[in-house]
């Protein structure tokens, strides 16, 4: 098993998974701490080390609200630790990877977690990537800044930096995937072959990354659980990017509140008093989240991918059944539908697989089919869930998980060679129909 490697920082040292045929590698630094003089900058390159970094444990999570505060679906389901180390210096990623030697190239995929750009971290238990590894694939999992520390703007931020004015968490998960591209094949792993994955506003992540064009070099594939979202003007609606102007004036505002008059002040504020003032300002402001900064992310991705101005890859899609309904109509599943369709009827002869999630969670609570619940199944970590799962439960997970990896590896969520004559192919989206596969039991 590849138990040490060495990558352009140092050599480092994994841990076998549950599954010894498994090793994995955690708390990797991919950037330089975004600390001091460099917080609300673009990240910079990471340091380098002497011997042997044991890669053990996963890094501290981004600052936010403290996890595992209340009895909120979200607490009870997995942000169930409220004493996970929390850090500025947050920047580092997970690789997950079954390979033998680094010369086997395997496929790679590059996950994003989701959390509407405010919460979220790479140490959730249900993105433990040893069940999809174990189907041959390497898992690379890369933290982000969120929050006001990911995405505020400012007019002194946008003179003195005019090349990264804002969207810092935007841009380490860009930074994360050129340190996978430079570095995977130390892991075992081809980087010219690279999927990247999210999950709602992971999934919004990536729809900015495919909008990208120094990013088309580096990705062969896409898949956005949940992540293509439009919500009809609400206050909140984190993946409805502002412009660099509209931005710039919260960022105006949340400075007044914190007391400082100039960015430069800002920078010396302990973080903890930031979060908190933060969660002072959301009680009255729409929350601090990616804009669009006229540098890198110029304009919406919804709009930019319903035009196809995206890189040219296969697309995995949908939605789960009780997510973000409002005036009846599931909001993810009409923005899928609309987005998906628009770009066919224009031509684009990519291919595009959609999904309905529609299994029903047990547990005391009647959750339904709630917003992130179609994570346990693929990534198949439902034995890490409370809630009491039946054997079709774990047959679905399995058959998803499956998919995915599929998707990872063939850029298609069918297995290798499979017959489209057989009645559980999952065939692409076409003009007549979306084609959508469905996930019951």
């Amino acid at each position: 098993m590849l138990r040490e490697t060495t990558v352009k920082q140092g050599k480092l040292k994994g841990i076998p998974g549950n599954d010894p045929r498994v090793t994995a590698y955690k708390g990797i630094p991919f950037a330089a701490p975004p600390t001091g003089d460099l917080r609300w900058r673009a990240p910079q390159p990471p340091g380098s080390w002497n011997g042997i970094k044991e890669a053990y444990t996963f890094g501290p999570i981004s600052i936010q609200d403290q996890p595992a505060v209340g009895d909120d679906l979200y607490a009870r389901e997995w942000h169930v630790d409220k004493d996970i180390p929390m850090d500025e210096d947050c920047l580092y990623l997970n690789v997950w990877t079954p390979a033998l030697t680094t010369e086997d190239k395997l496929p790679v995929l590059v996950w994003y977690f989701g959390g509407a750009f405010q919460w979220g971290y790479t140490a959730e238990m249900e993105f433990n990537g040893e069940r999809l590894a174990r189907r041959g694939i390497i898992v690379v999992s890369v933290n982000y800044r969120l929050q006001t520390f990911g995405f505020l703007a400012h007019p002194e931020l946008t003179k003195a930096q005019p090349d990264s004015p804002s969207n810092f968490g935007l841009l380490d998960q860009q930074a994360g995937l050129k340190w996978v591209y430079e570095n995977i094949e130390a892991f075992g792993g081809d980087p010219e072959n690279i999927t990247i994955a999210g999950q709602s506003a992971g999934g919004g992540s990536v729809l900015n990354q495919i909008c990208d064009p120094d990013n088309y070099p580096m990705i062969k594939a896409a898949a956005m659980f949940s992540g293509m979202i439009r919500l009809n003007g609400l206050r909140d609606d984190i993946l409805a990017p502002v412009s660099l102007e509209k931005a710039e004036a919260k960022g105006v505002e949340f400075l007044d509140l914190l007391g400082v008059s100039s960015i430069e002040e800002a920078r010396k504020l302990d973080p903890i008093f930031i979060r908190d003032k933060y969660a002072e300002y959301v009680t009255s402001h729409p929350r601090i989240a990616p804009n669009m900064d006229r540098v890198r992310y110029k304009e919406d991705p919804y709009g930019l991918f319903m035009k196809d101005l995206k890189a040219d890859i296969p697309i995995l899609t949908g939605w789960t059944d009780d997510e973000f309904i409002f005036d009846g109509k599931n909001m993810v599943e009409s923005s899928v539908r609309g987005a998906v369709s628009a770009v066919i009827d224009g031509g684009s002869m990519q291919s595009y697989y959609i999904y309905r999630f529609g299994a029903q969670m047990p547990g005391y609570d009647n959750p339904g089919v709630f917003h992130s619940s179609d994570l346990w199944f693929w990534f198949e970590t439902l034995n890490m869930c409370w809630r009491p799962f039946s054997g079709a439960h774990f047959e679905l997970a399995r058959q998803m998980c499956d998919c995915f990896a599929n998707f990872v590896k063939y850029h298609t969520p069918n297995p290798k060679d499979s017959d489209p004559d057989d009645p559980g192919y999952w065939k692409k989206a076409g003009k007549e129909t979306l084609n959508v596969k469905e996930f019951i039991c």
